[in-house]
């Protein structure tokens, strides 16, 4: 059965005086629910400054952690987290419609990892970011969805130019800023030890890749590298809200799939 050990953090960082980033999970209760339902990690960082970014954050992840706590007995992850996000959309969006003046413009990035068996699918939306750490290296999962790096996607930039731009924090995707969001969701392979991290861009912002291999790899305290993590990210800039989820695999299931329905290798 799949098991697993998480730790989260979040801090307000060096100039901001409240925190737009939320984040949650969804547990099963039950080791029935482990294998009918199985875990949900979900980050969002809210945008739009005075326009109420941490009511976004907190509207789109509190709405998915409930619809995934409601969803069928073994449902798809990737069609369960592509209706949740067009749910967290829609509340995003009649939240502001709702707040009145001060209200409007308001959203948020999200990025969501749900696990089963021996599977993780990650659906986001926005820069929020989810990495998966296998071996001592480190892969980033998700595609940030910022106007620079479309930009280089379309090859109208150099990735050297993208990093450099001053669009490389605006962005091209966001929950609450049209009917339908369009969402990236991705399946992966899980194995014992692997360790999963998801961020906001406080955190992969001042934190090189290189440097989340060396803190979450070789068995290292998931809580130590979480707060080493937070920590060096604040003091190299500390000019956002900076959050981190980490969980790390400690064992799975692995199954097959025959006609829709699992079933257990050995």
């Amino acid at each position: 059965m799949l098991e697993i050990e998480f730790v989260e953090r979040t801090d307000n960082g060096r100039v901001r005086d409240h925190n737009e980033d939320y984040f949650g999970y969804a547990a099963p209760s039950t080791p029935a629910r482990v294998q009918s339902h199985g875990w949900l990690f979900a980050l969002a960082d809210g945008v739009g400054g005075h326009n109420k970014g941490e009511v976004a954050s907190r509207v789109a992840i509190e709405s998915m952690l409930s619809g995934f706590q409601k969803a069928k007995d073994g449902e798809s992850h990737t069609a369960l987290l592509s209706r949740l996000v067009q749910t967290a959309n829609k509340h995003v969006l009649e939240s502001a419609l709702s707040g009145g003046r001060g209200s409007e413009g308001m959203a948020t990035t999200v990025v969501a990892c749900a696990m089963r068996y021996d599977r993780a699918v990650v659906a986001h939306v926005g820069d929020s970011r989810c990495y998966l750490v296998r071996e001592g290296l480190a892969k980033q999962l998700t595609r940030d969805h910022t106007v620079s790096n479309e930009h280089m996607r379309l090859g109208l930039v150099s990735a050297q130019g993208a990093g450099a731009s001053s669009t490389g924090h605006i962005l091209s995707r966001a929950l609450g800023t049209e009917l339908i969001v369009n969402v990236d969701i991705e399946d992966h392979q899980l194995f014992r030890g692997d360790v999963l991290l998801l961020c906001s861009d406080g955190l992969h912002g001042a934190v090189k890749i290189s440097e989340i291999e060396e803190f979450c790899s070789h068995g290292l305290d998931l809580l130590a590298a979480a707060e080493k993590l937070v920590k060096l990210a604040n003091d190299r800039d500390g000019s956002d809200n900076i959050t981190v989820q980490l969980i790390r695999i400690r064992d799975v299931e692995r199954m097959g799939m025959y006609r829709g329905r699992p079933y257990k290798l050995y």
